[in-house]
C-alpha cells in the first residue's frame, strides 16, 4: 500500500504588496514553503507544529488541492494533488475552520445533508452516515437536529466541522487546529475521536496545533516547521532526546521584589524565565546538573530577601522542544 501522504520538496511563493509611503508600494515575494518533504502513513497521527506564518496552513491547503505549489510534488492516497485533484478530494476529509462555510439558517443536520448532496453521496448512505456522525459527536444530544447553526456554541461548531470532514469516510484527514478556542471538555472529545479514527479505522491524520500538551498526547510523530522548512521531526520522545541535555530547575519564591530577583539571577549568571502570580514568583532555570547549582541559587535568593516555597527538577517539555528548534532556525 502506498503512503497516505507523500510530500517532496514543496515550494510555495506569494507575491504581496508592501506599502512605501502614502502613495507608493512595491511587490515582495514571500516564500511560504521552501522545500518541505515528509510522509504520513495510514493509522498514524502526524502533528504539524510551528509558529504563526511558518507554512502549516499553506501545506494543508496544497494537500487539499486548494492551492497549487510552485515547485515539488505531493500525493494523497497515491494521487497527485495537481494532476489528479478530483481523486484526491474523494479521499480527503478537510477541517480548516470551525465557523466558515456553514449556513446559519440551517440546522446542523440540514447543513450536513447539504454537503452530502454537494459531495455526490447516495441519499440512503448519506442519511445513515449523518445519523452515525450526529451520535458519534453527540450533536444529536446537543440539539443539532433542530438548532440553527447560528445558535451553535463554538464547541458545537467544531463538532459539526469535524462531522463534515468525516462525511465521505475519507481515509486521509487534514485537520487544521481543530480544537482552537474550545473549552477543555470539547477539546478532549475531539482529541479522543481523532485517536480512535487513527487507531481503530486506520485513517491517516495530519494535525496542526499550537497546543503542545495536545500534540504530545495525540501525535505519533511531530514535524516542526519554521519559515517554510521542516526543522525537526520525530516522536515527542525522540525530539526531547535531541535537545542539549538540559533539565529545568523550578523554584517558587515568596517575598522580595522583581528588581532584587533580577539582580540576584544576574549575579549568578544564569538564564531564566520568571512568572508572577499574587505574591509568588516562579523561576525556571535550564541547567545540565540542577543538583549542583541548587544550593548556590537558593542561598543567593534567600539572602536577597526571598522565602523558598518549593523546588523541583523537570525534564524538558515539548514546549521547550518547540522553542529550541524554532529559535534555532531563525
Amino acid at each position: 500500500m502506498s503512503r497516505a501522504i507523500e510530500v517532496r520538496g514543496l515550494v510555495k511563493r506569494y507575491r504581496v504588496k508592501k506599502r512605501q509611503g502614502l502613495f507608493k508600494s512595491s511587490v515582495e515575494v514571500v516564500e511560504a514553503l521552501r522545500g518541505v518533504s515528509f510522509t504520513v502513513d495510514y493509522g498514524e497521527v502526524v502533528g504539524l507544529l510551528g509558529p504563526n506564518g511558518a507554512g502549516k496552513t499553506t501545506t494543508i491547503k496544497i494537500l487539499a488541492t486548494l492551492l497549487l505549489p510552485d515547485e515539488g510534488e505531493a500525493y494523497v492516497a497515491g494521487y497527485n494533488v495537481v494532476k489528479e485533484p478530483g481523486e484526491v478530494r474523494k479521499r480527503t476529509g478537510l477541517m480548516l475552520t470551525v465557523e466558515r462555510g456553514f449556513y446559519g439558517k440551517l440546522t446542523g443536520r440540514e447543513n450536513l445533508e447539504y454537503f452530502a448532496a454537494l459531495y455526490g453521496l447516495d441519499r440512503e448512505y448519506a442519511d445513515k452516515r449523518i445519523g452515525h456522525l450526529m451520535r458519534l459527536l453527540e450533536l444529536d444530544r446537543l440539539g443539532g437536529d433542530y438548532k440553527l447553526f447560528e445558535e451553535f456554541s463554538l464547541g458545537m461548531r467544531a463538532r459539526l466541522s469535524l462531522a463534515r470532514a468525516l462525511l465521505s469516510d475519507a481515509p486521509v484527514l487534514l485537520l487544521d487546529e481543530p480544537t482552537l478556542g474550545l473549552d477543555p471538555p470539547s477539546a478532549r472529545r475531539i482529541r479522543e475521536l481523532v485517536e480512535r479514527l487513527a487507531r481503530e479505522e486506520r485513517k491517516a491524520v495530519l494535525y496542526t496545533t499550537h497546543n503542545m500538551f495536545e500534540a504530545e498526547i495525540v501525535c505519533d510523530r511531530i514535524l516542526l516547521i519554521n519559515r517554510g522548512q521542516v526543522v525537526a521531526s520525530g516522536s515527542p520522545r525522540e525530539l526531547k532526546d535531541r535537545l542539549p541535555r538540559l533539565k529545568v530547575l523550578t523554584l517558587v519564591l515568596r517575598g522580595g521584589s522583581r528588581e532584587k530577583l533580577q539582580s540576584a539571577m544576574r549575579d549568578l549568571g544564569l538564564k531564566y524565565e520568571v512568572s508572577e502570580e499574587s505574591d509568588l514568583y516562579s523561576i525556571r532555570v535550564h541547567v545540565k546538573k540542577p543538583e549542583e547549582v541548587f544550593s548556590e541559587v537558593a542561598k543567593r535568593l534567600i539572602s536577597s530577601g526571598f522565602d523558598l516555597v518549593s523546588a523541583r527538577v523537570e525534564e524538558p517539555t515539548l514546549e521547550d522542544v518547540f522553542i529550541y528548534f524554532s529559535e534555532g532556525s531563525l
